[in-house]
């Protein structure tokens, strides 16, 4: 074996190696040039140079031991050499001594080594950045030079040395390292400051190549949303140099454990996919087709793509893993069972490597804007940026255990009741054919058909095993007409609409709610059946104890199973609680965009859909008397009043009418066609302009009535002369889509745009995206968000859907990733849709019905999709009626609901005053919390209510103090305002401030009594008014003392006659008195 090559200074990479390999920590820290043994050199008289340490670390004052023998006159140089992590080999230490005596003469020199302080101490109040040190070389050498030279240059004196020898030493961690005594002293203040960090140890996180992407199950609908994941950089140097490494030879590995419903429907559906910063597909890019097989693509290295197809499919429903490793050009997947065995496995190799670049774009689990998502429930998802792992060594364990096995006992129950429905209705139908075949023959039975009883299965072909477990199925199917010809819907869903109607129907009677125990196991048959409102429900029953006992497993699973169906309600509440991160929800912000981001895409659509049961989402609060009092319906005289305003010929009346009706606004029922006869009235008789237009686009798109192009034109036409901007932008609309005309397009646009008109910023921002704007060659995508951003500014729905996919996917310059914006500007489209609407709009009118159970009911449904309204209204239902409350509610509704409310970005000012009012005083089983409180209260203060303001000075005037971050938060500053006193008045006058000041208010009375109090105190504290008041009130003792003697002198003179008629004895004595100089009273 060949002895490790001798170290060059001039090489720092070899000296890392070395530190590496050579040897290991000072174990064997000693190594000398090939020489022969030191007993033959002192009789030869060649020369050499030992180092001897015994303690082989880097500290100050460290004595070492240089044993040399020169045999000409010699200098002897010991040097130190360091690196760090971003420097090698530095000088830190320096030593030189002549020798030109004792020649021929082993010597030994004992050397203590001096460090820079920063290399052997920890930080101090002196030493503030010491520095991390890798490796320490100390060298030693003996030259033969004359005295002239002793100051030639190290490197060359070390080249030429006779003899030379060097070894490691070890470095200490920083914060192994002592103190240094720097000899001074510090003020009291900063040797304070620093001893309260002086012990504290930063602890870099753990970092590691697998990636959790996901942890909590994700019910993916098969719509053209999923989960976007974007990877950044390793922190880790190794880690990311290694991955730079790899972008042209990829290893990693990904593990998604998937419960597959349906195979893809048409062409591809997305499991898991790459894309890259120009929005094209890069490595890799996983898919289903139609058979269920896994549709593999990756980016090769030559600019092309590739693409592979496994030979086995995927299972149905079943829970299973699919692991795929990437290797270079080679490829394994393998499906992998609940059991953790295999089941399939393959491998492709390509003759080219892929090119793989994560941090180049992003990842999207399910669907995208490119391809619509998988039908299935994703479960863990695991990637290994840098590695290739086989099965056994994948670490992605199925966690929620008890909700994959919920999953999979729904589907199977389902699959039983959905069975039974398609017999039953095959059995009724074919007895129908046959006995319908009879009725043409006699005119009696064909009577009794018509008018007589419905056709009913009562032979059953069922177990009684079957029927008795199914039981209510049975019951209800027996009651249902199968009769009526098909109309194209679904059969089984059919039936679990009608079940669901049922049910909801009976919980919206006077005492529904009672009946809530026995319509459970009838919403489960329902939500079997494929109709997902039943699904919420039941999701909201078992969240939030409606009747029931919770059930957090059951409503997690309801939840799930109704957004996997699409259901909105479901979806949003998915969305909310993975947003807030309640009720056992992870926070998960990306979870909650592919929830969110599915009901925004979807309310602009349900928009352009005048079906429906929808309706306009408006923010009536219960305690608003005013907009409750406006609320109104076709025989309501707000109504009546309007139409007749409307027939009389006023424009207003007619536009307010022709909205109501439209989108269901102000508790009018939506009437569409309705509505276009007071567009059309209004626009040919009235000649307004927003009825013009209104008209117009309702021709346009055939929204309840026929098209009519021309006719529209010259409507849109009129408008827009009329200087009315949405026309303008109506012009380049037609001119886009009727006539390709982009140049006339793009001019109405930009004059529309000059206007403030949002959806003509939004249309520019589409030609610039498309790529067709006159006179700019090629897409211009920066330009086009920037459009689409002035388009959300002005509340355009499409624009803030495009700036949220934007801020989620960070792969626009001007909008860094932000997941948490993402989700509020998602979430804000969101909760505009119109089927939300529909449950606000039967729950407001529930309750100005008085119908406590229907609101109660529909309330909560739209409260637990996080709609704040509704929150902050059910939270007063229960204030207002708590029997009702605590009879048919497990959880604690006032609380709840409003600590719901002040989570929000738009929550009310009542609501963080309710909230500060229970954290003040102590709400039933929740301690008193006094600093919550005045965090409640600052927040109603900045929302500009003036009670806010109130209750913290009341909070001062009891002694108690505010911490510094509240003022901070109210910009009230500190220095100005250090004394209670000052503090009080400010609060006191931003109070009245905000309060109404035309009249006498609590506000005004509390700063006339601050200011009073404050001038008595001052008064009283005078010194000048002191010595004023006690003269004065000297002179008036003084004065009172006189008064009283003169009264006294001659009421003792009646009295003396008095008595010495009737009482001698007495007169006697009296007479003594006076007669007596020393008397007191004579005195006086």
């Amino acid at each position: 074996m060949r002895p490790p090559a001798e170290p060059r200074r001039s090489a720092p990479l070899l000296l890392v190696l070395l530190t590496n390999f050579v040897l290991s920590f000072g174990k064997e820290t000693l190594q000398t040039t090939a020489v022969t043994p030191q007993f033959q050199k002192n009789v030869d008289y060649v020369d050499f140079i030992y180092l001897n340490i015994l303690e082989k670390k880097v500290l100050n004052n460290s004595e070492v031991s240089v044993q040399y023998l020169c045999s000409k006159p010699c200098i002897v140089s010991l040097e130190a050499v360091a690196s760090s992590e971003f420097r090698t080999g530095v000088p830190v230490y320096r030593r030189r001594w002549k020798d030109e005596k004792n020649l021929y003469v082993s010597r030994t020199r004992q050397v203590h080594l001096k460090f820079p302080s920063i290399m052997v101490y920890r930080d101090d109040y002196i030493i503030r950045n010491s520095i991390i040190v890798h490796s320490v070389i100390l060298y030693a050498w003996i030259s033969h030079r004359s005295a002239s030279n002793y100051g030639d240059e190290q490197n060359e004196d070390y080249q030429a040395a006779v003899a030379k020898n060097y070894t490691f030493l070890e470095a200490v961690p920083p914060f192994e390292r002592p103190y240094k005594d720097h000899k001074v002293c510090l003020q009291w203040g900063a040797d304070y400051l620093w001893m309260l960090q002086a012990n504290r140890i930063p602890q870099c996180p753990h970092e590691t190549d697998g990636v959790q992407v996901l942890e909590f199950i994700y019910a993916s609908s098969g719509e053209k949303t999923g989960i976007v994941k974007k990877f950044e950089q390793f922190e880790n140097r190794e880690l990311e140099t290694v991955r730079q490494h790899q972008v042209d030879y990829p290893m990693f590995t990904i593990s998604i454990w998937l419960y597959l419903l349906h195979h893809c429907e048409k062409d591809l559906c997305g499991i898991l996919y790459f894309i890259d910063s120009k929005e094209m597909y890069g490595t890799p890019a996983v898919f289903l087709n139609e058979e269920g097989y896994v549709h593999i693509q990756m980016h090769l290295m030559r600019g092309d793509d590739l693409a592979v197809k496994t030979s086995f499919s995927l299972p149905l429903k079943q829970w299973f893993r699919l692991d795929l490793s990437f290797k270079g050009g080679q490829i394994e997947v393998s499906s992998v069972g609940k059991n953790l065995k295999r089941h399939h496995h393959q491998s492709f190799t390509f003759r080219e490597d892929f090119y793989y670049d994560d941090t180049a774009g992003y990842f999207v689990l399910g669907g995208s804007g490119y391809v619509n998502g998988i039908e299935a429930f994703f479960g863990p998802v695991k990637y290994y940026r840098l590695n290739v792992l086989e099965t056994e060594q994948i670490s992605n364990p199925l966690h929620d255990k008890d909700t994959v096995e919920q999953i999979e006992l729904y589907y199977e129950r389902c699959m039983d009741i959905q069975e039974i429905v398609y017999d039953y209705r095959y059995i009724v139908r074919q007895g129908e054919k046959t006995h319908r075949s009879c009725y043409y023959e006699n005119y009696y039975l064909e009577q009794i058909h018509k008018y007589g009883e419905k056709s009913k299965c009562d032979a059953f072909m069922w177990g009684k095993e079957l029927r008795e477990k199914y039981h209510t199925l049975f019951k209800l199917l027996q009651e249902m007409d199968f009769s009526s010809p098909d109309d194209g819907s679904d059969t089984v869903v059919e039936v679990g609409r009608r079940i669901f109607e049922k049910v909801v129907k009976g919980l919206s009677s006077a005492n529904g709610l009672s009946n809530l125990g026995s319509s459970v196991p009838l919403l489960v048959d329902s939500s079997c059946c494929g109709y997902h409102k039943a699904s919420y429900f039941l999701a909201v029953i078992f969240e939030t104890g409606l009747g029931v006992p919770v059930d957090r497993i059951k409503g997690l699973l309801y939840s799930l199973v109704g957004a996997q169906g699409n259901e909105r309600l479901s979806v949003m509440n998915l969305g909310y609680k993975h947003y807030q991160g309640i009720n056992n929800y992870p926070l998960d912000l990306e979870l909650s965009y592919a929830y969110y981001s599915n009901i925004a895409i979807k309310t602009s659509l349900d928009q352009h859909n005048i079906k429906g049961e929808q309706a306009f989402v408006e923010t009536i609060r219960l305690m608003d008397d005013e907009l409750l009092k406006a609320q109104t319906k076709e025989n309501g005289d707000v109504f009546m009043w309007l139409k007749h305003e409307a027939t009389r010929g006023n424009a207003a009346a007619q536009q307010r009418l022709a909205q109501m009706l439209f989108w269901g606004q102000q508790g009018v029922a939506k009437n569409p066609e309705a509505a276009i006869e007071w567009y059309a009235k209004g626009a040919i008789e009235t000649e307004d302009p927003v009825l013009i237009y209104d008209y117009a686009i309702v021709l346009f798109k055939g929204q309840g009535v026929k098209k009519n192009i021309k006719l529209a034109l010259e409507l849109m036409k009129k408008a827009a002369a009329k200087g009315l901007p949405q026309a303008v932008n109506g012009l380049g609309w037609y001119y886009h889509n009727f006539k390709r005309d982009y140049k006339k397009a793009a001019k109405h646009w930009l004059i529309a745009e000059e206007l403030g008109n949002p959806d003509a910023s939004y249309n520019l921002g589409v030609l610039y995206l498309d790529g067709i704007y006159p006179g700019v060659p090629g897409r211009n995508q920066t330009v086009a968000a920037r459009y689409f951003y002035k388009a959300a500014q002005g509340g355009h729905i499409e624009g803030t859907l495009r700036c949220s996919l934007y801020y989620i996917t960070g792969n626009m310059e001007d909008f860094p990733r932000d997941p948490e914006k993402a989700v509020i500007w998602a979430k804000h489209i969101a909760e505009k849709n119109g089927y939300l609407g529909h449950v606000i709009r039967k729950a407001l009118n529930a309750y100005l019905e008085l119908s406590w159970h229907e609101a109660l009911l529909h309330y909560i449904l739209a409260a637990e999709t996080g709609i704040e309204v509704s929150q902050s209204n059910l939270a007063h239902i229960c204030e207002e009626r708590p029997d009702l409350a605590r009879k048919y509610l497990a959880t604690d509704c006032v609380w709840r609901y409003y600590n719901f409310s002040v989570s929000q970005v738009n929550a009310p000012s009542f609501a963080y005053l309710k909230m500060g009012d229970f954290y003040y005083y102590g709400y039933q089983n929740q301690s008193r919390d006094l600093e919550l409180s005045m965090r409640m209260y600052a927040q109603a203060a900045l929302e500009g209510d003036s009670q806010g303001f109130f209750n913290l000075a009341l909070v001062m005037e009891e002694g108690n103090s505010i911490p510094s971050y509240i003022l901070d938060h109210l910009e009230i500053d500190q220095a100005l305002h250090s004394s209670n006193t000052s503090l009080l008045q400010e609060l006191y006058y931003r109070c009245w401030n905000n309060s109404n000041q035309e009249t006498i208010s609590p506000c005004s009375l509390a700063l006339l009594y601050f200011y009073m109090r404050v001038l008595w105190n001052n008064v009283l504290h005078s010194t000048l008014i002191y010595f004023m008041g006690t003269f004065l009130l000297s002179i008036l003792v003084a004065f009172a003392v006189q008064s009283f003697q003169s009264l006294s002198g001659n009421d003792s003179e009646d009295a003396t006659r008095a008595v010495q008629q009737d009482e001698p004895t007495l007169s006697n004595d009296l007479s003594q008195q006076e007669s007596n100089p020393q008397s007191p009273l004579v005195t006086s």
